[in-house]
């Protein structure tokens, strides 16, 4: 039998806060915060965005090459667990110590900058670096930064890369490969995201609209989300996981939901649960008319009419390669220490759609009157790409 995995301590950065205690105040407020009107992307076009707005950590100090607003807002992430990790190196030895990332942006946000300087000045400015760009340089940064020899990997499949992460480090633990992981996702907002979702009609102007008979697209925003993983036992387990792909369409999801089902399923087996096990269920929710449709359908068909459902991009922006860790943190923030159960919001004009199957979507304050015992997040990505993991309150 393999042992427990824990996610014992959480840093996370968004639209919502700076900390745990800023994002949970915050997800349960009785107003919606977070993503706001920005624009700084788009020029001419003013869109809701989930931008951080707290100061983030300064990599002035960091080789050119891992200098990037996704590696600040990383180290504003780890800061906020750093005595802990320190100490499980201490204890476990930098060797026994693994990095495990999602991203999709890197240091995209950091080369649109030098190709403006470059259209002024014929040059691109002294501080570019190529490597800024490279997919693992998130990784690559902490292993260097913390002194880890352990394994070290950065997983970038579009919107379930995090998850996937959370997925994959388990892995790592329990085949015996590590004993601690620092495991988590990022991306920072850039352009080139807004202006690629623009360009698939997926972007709503407004505030996004998920289930809504008026949904229009996604809310773009940034985030890091960092745990540190291990055997030992932390206030919240990492229960199962699920993963599929089922390879529809480029972007778009498979319309019946098979793919998302088969995740969730893989994971609720993992986890050794029933559907009637999940007290909540964290939506992908991105509020694009295929999206909602397909998850409306795979989450009624498993979990019913009465489980109680939520999207956070509303609050949060669709973070892309950092969703799943931070949604997975979101769900974090709801077993630990809640002891009347508040759930997470559903943020939405109340307008159903009519062709969606219904679902318990949450009312602002609402609350189970005790403390949740499982919670199961789903991330979908393009490629269909498809990850779902349950989190379990310590005890349960």
């Amino acid at each position: 039998m393999t042992s427990p995995v824990y996610l014992n301590e959480l840093g996370v950065v968004c639209a919502l806060g700076d900390g745990p205690a800023a994002v949970r105040a915050a997800l349960f407020a009785t107003t919606p915060g977070g993503v706001a009107e920005n624009a700084s992307l788009m020029p001419g076009r003013a869109l809701h965005l989930g931008a951080v707005q707290t100061p983030v950590a300064d990599v002035a100090g960091l080789p050119s090459v891992h200098r990037s607003r996704n590696n600040a807002l990383l180290l504003t992430a780890l800061a906020q667990i750093r005595p802990q990790v320190d100490a499980a190196i201490a204890q476990y030895g930098p060797e026994r110590v693994a990095v495990v990332l999602g991203t999709s942006t890197s240091g995209i946000g950091e080369a649109e900058l030098a190709i403006d300087h470059h259209r002024q000045h014929g040059q691109l400015p002294p501080a570019f670096h190529i490597g800024q760009q490279e997919m693992g340089s998130s990784a690559m940064m902490l292993c260097q930064l913390l002194g880890l020899g352990g394994p070290s990997l950065v997983i970038s499949t579009a919107c379930s890369s995090s998850a996937k992460a959370l997925a994959s480090a388990a892995r790592l633990l329990q085949m015996g490969s590590c004993d601690a992981v620092i495991v988590g996702g990022v991306d920072m907002l850039c352009s080139f995201t807004v202006a690629g979702f623009s360009a698939l009609e997926s972007v709503s102007a407004p505030r996004c609209n998920p289930m809504s008979a008026n949904r229009c697209g996604i809310n773009i925003g940034e985030a890091a989300a960092l745990f540190l993983m291990s055997r030992a036992e932390g206030p919240v387990r990492l229960a199962g996981w699920g993963e599929s792909s089922d390879a529809h369409h480029i972007s778009a999801p498979e319309p019946s939901g098979r793919g998302a089902m088969a995740a969730m399923r893989a994971a609720l087996q993992r986890a050794g649960l029933q559907p009637a096990d999940i007290g909540y269920v964290n939506l992908h929710g991105t509020a694009t008319p295929q999206n909602d449709a397909m998850e409306s359908l795979a989450v009624r068909e498993l979990f019913g009419a009465h489980t109680p459902t939520s999207s956070t991009k509303p609050l949060t922006g669709h973070t892309l390669g950092a969703a799943g860790a931070l949604e997975a943190a979101l769900c974090w923030l709801t077993l630990h220490d809640n002891p009347d159960g508040l759930l997470p919001p559903h943020w939405w004009d109340g307008v159903a759609d009519a062709a969606l199957p219904t679902l318990a979507l949450v009312r602002p304050g609402q609350a189970l009157g005790r403390p949740l015992d499982y919670a199961l997040s789903n991330s979908f990505a393009f490629g269909g790409s498809n990850a779902s993991v349950v989190l379990a309150r310590s005890g349960a």
